[in-house]
């Protein structure tokens, strides 16, 4: 069938989609609503048999709609209507939600019903972005199959959304959410302040006040310490803030300043945001490589130890690593390798791997060149620590997504392990060459020919076709609890003595024959320093597009 996925940006939904549909044979093509030229052109040069929305916030128009089949996938239940679904169900702590879809109409959200799922809440506040990426990227999916297949039968008619029973109750048209909505009232419950912040990340945040500093806050995690005035900064660790509530202390893990000389700011690490502000605030660390005592209930990384296995966690928001990200996973990774395991288990969270280096912070700094150079070597330091590890078998477990250099980060470990569902964007789009020993690892994984297409195709791939092509060797669960299960196992499996020592002798063997691992690097870094210092490709201005938002741009394969 040939399928047009008309959206607002290829996000991660979008892009998971994308590959599905390819992946069952169908011929599928990508328009960025606001991009090139208009939706009705577009729609006509394509001609498709089938319009998909999974992520669009623009109205399609009437001269679109009225002429080709065009579903709109909406993340809220039959029912539900209107622009900030995700943010009321998480901030009210619904029990259950879902995902419509629903035949494009004069009025939004309005039109009959060709599929709809729904799904149980996390007990406790989700993050909007986990949210979206979790249970409902996996209804919108369920659904999106189930359209296609109902479009390919001519007798098939969409049921009217009036006639169907509200699966959710309280399911119902609402407003946009507002930040008179998302006020934060410090001197209230932590729960109540988390539910907020949460369901407004990663966009738009909430309007706050932090040491004095109009923010927009993100990244929001429970503590258990209580002490201060509501609204007082108490601690920083990681460059996350612990502020006081009502009935305990919230961490912040990022910021947005309100206005930067008149100009909205950028995302960045608590601290860096609110800079001389909390010069005098204490740090809370950590001993290296273990999690921070439970009461402060911030950590980006932790380790722990089942049987011959060491696991190592990992979770930076977003997926973007930083110079001082990298560094702590370096010393994390260092101090798994010390302890007398078979096996490291290099996990991440269930959002994002890694996405490579920290653009936000780059785009920050005084020398946004001299920034890059220092954040790639960093992160070129924790790869070259994991291609040569040869006492023990390493394990990249790809929790989630992962893009550019972070989807090599992990590449040179001895098993990579994927979680079903998660997408994989092997490639650099922003003007880089790119480092993290891809010239090394990946070729190594796929072949040099199939090395170059993925580099230059530029195009996202599933974790299903990653396995087959060899980017990734075993592919686990679904569902995150299950996925742990899975990796468990094979962690087990993995810690054979016998295996270990095989996989160590012929890495070993590798390292020792092959051109040295430094001569890669001193290759890439040649290429790098010519994007970063002499910006050859306009790396500088595809990040700050990136940064302000202002850039939608489809990866040129995927037009037609």
């Amino acid at each position: 069938m040939r399928i047009l996925l008309l959206v607002t940006a290829f996000n991660g939904l979008s892009q998971r989609v994308w590959c599905a549909l390819r992946d069952l044979g169908h011929d599928v093509g990508v328009h960025t609503a606001g991009e090139g030229p208009d939706i009705t052109a577009a729609v006509t040069a394509a001609a498709p048999d089938l319009i998909l929305c999974p992520y669009l916030a623009q109205r399609v128009p009437a001269e679109v709609w009225q002429h080709w089949p065009t579903v709109i996938i909406h993340p809220g239940p039959v029912g539900d209507r209107g622009p900030s679904s995700l943010d009321w169900a998480i901030t009210e702590g619904v029990a259950c939600w879902g995902v419509t879809a629903l035949q494009a109409a004069e009025e939004m959200d309005a039109g009959p019903v060709w599929a709809k799922r729904t799904f149980a809440m996390p007990a406790t506040a989700v993050r909007k972005s986990a949210l979206y990426a979790g249970p409902v990227a996996d209804a919108a999916l369920e659904c999106v199959l189930e359209v296609v297949e109902k479009a390919a039968d001519p007798t098939f008619v969409p049921t009217p959304a009036e006639k169907l029973p509200v699966g959710v109750p309280g399911a119902r048209p609402r407003p946009a959410m507002r930040q008179v909505d998302r006020m934060i009232d410090w001197a209230g419950s932590v729960e109540q302040i988390l539910r907020r912040v949460r369901a407004a990340d990663g966009a738009p945040g909430v309007l706050t006040e932090i040491a004095g500093l109009p923010v927009y806050a993100y990244d929001a995690h429970p503590s258990g310490i209580r002490k201060g005035r509501p609204g007082e900064v108490l601690l920083r660790r990681e460059g996350a803030v612990l502020v006081a509530a009502g009935d305990g202390s919230v961490w912040l893990g990022h910021l947005r300043q309100a206005t930067v000389n008149g100009e909205p700011g950028i995302k960045l690490p608590a601290a860096t945001v609110l800079g001389s502000l909390v010069h005098g605030v204490a740090h809370a660390a950590a001993k290296s490589g273990r999690a921070p005592d439970a009461a402060f209930g911030y950590g980006q990384i932790r380790y722990r130890r089942d049987r011959a296995a060491g696991w190592l966690h990992f979770d930076f928001y977003n997926g973007a690593m930083a110079v001082g990200h990298c560094r702590r996973l370096l010393s994390g990774l260092r101090h798994a390798l010390e302890q007398d395991t078979r096996v490291v288990v290099l996990c991440s969270g269930t959002e994002v791997f890694s996405t490579g280096i920290h653009l936000n912070m780059i785009d920050n700094a005084p020398d946004p060149a001299v920034e890059g150079w220092a954040n790639i070597r960093a992160i070129n330091e924790v790869c070259k620590e994991i291609i040569n590890c040869t006492r023990q078998t390493v394990i990249a477990a790809y929790n989630g997504s992962a893009g550019a250099g972070g989807v090599m980060l992990g590449l040179g470990a001895d098993v990579v392990a994927a979680r079903d569902g998660i997408i994989l964007n092997p490639h650099y789009d922003i003007g880089l060459f790119g480092s993290e020993l891809h010239t090394y690892t990946l070729r190594a994984r796929v072949g040099a020919d199939r090395a170059r297409r993925l580099l230059s195709a530029k195009a996202p791939i599933s974790a299903d076709q990653a396995s087959r092509i060899g980017l990734v060797d075993d592919v686990g669960p679904r569902n995150p609890d299950s996925y742990l299960e899975w990796l468990a196992t094979l962690a087990a499996e993995e810690a054979d003595p016998a295996l270990v020592r095989a996989r160590s002798e012929a890495k070993q063997h590798r390292l020792a024959t092959g051109l040295p691992i430094g001569v890669f690097e001193a290759r890439e870094l040649a290429e790098m320093s010519c994007d970063l210092f002499d910006d050859r490709s306009g790396f500088a201005a595809a990040r700050q597009a990136f940064v302000s938002k202002t850039s939608k741009a489809l990866p040129q394969l995927l037009a037609r």
